[in-house]
């Protein structure tokens, strides 16, 4: 792989896709980017722990992905530490990933992603809002790596 992008910089050997929870928007752009990058070490984790939410099995299921049975973990249980690249999608978790990285040459972006959780409705009305959260993250990881995919 090694060049792409649409900077033309080259593609992280590991990056670390972080929220608050780690139970929607994170675990999602795991799964989302080890789909479109192979060959990327890919993990997430949240700020503080979260609960599993079943409507994000329901929206990757739709695009043919799984989180398999991949709980939401925190960054003091993620088994690597070391990235390249962390792309964070909350405020909180941008805030702390600029902390952690303070002293290091990690690259942080910040993708502002919506929380889902916010939408008030019927079923289909909140399926949606995970759906957009799905498909914007595609979108971003797509675009930021130039993938074929």
């Amino acid at each position: 792989m090694g060049e792409g992008g649409a900077s033309g910089a080259k593609i992280p050997g590991a990056i670390l896709f972080m929220c608050a929870m780690n139970a929607i928007r994170s675990p999602m752009a795991e799964v989302i980017a080890r789909s479109l990058l192979p060959a990327v070490y890919i993990a997430s984790a949240g700020v503080r722990k979260g609960e599993r939410d079943p409507f994000v099995d329901v929206v990757l299921d739709e695009i043919g992905l799984t989180l398999g049975k991949r709980q939401p973990q925190t960054l003091d249980e993620l088994e690597d530490d070391y990235f390249d690249l962390v792309v964070t999608l909350s405020p909180e978790a941008h805030h702390r990933a600029l902390e952690l990285t303070r002293s290091s040459a990690v690259e942080v972006i910040y993708w502002p992603v919506a929380d889902p959780t916010v939408v008030q409705g019927s079923r289909d009305q909140m399926l949606d809002a995970y759906r957009g959260v799905r498909d914007h993250l595609h979108k971003m990881i797509r675009e930021r790596f130039a993938t074929s995919a």
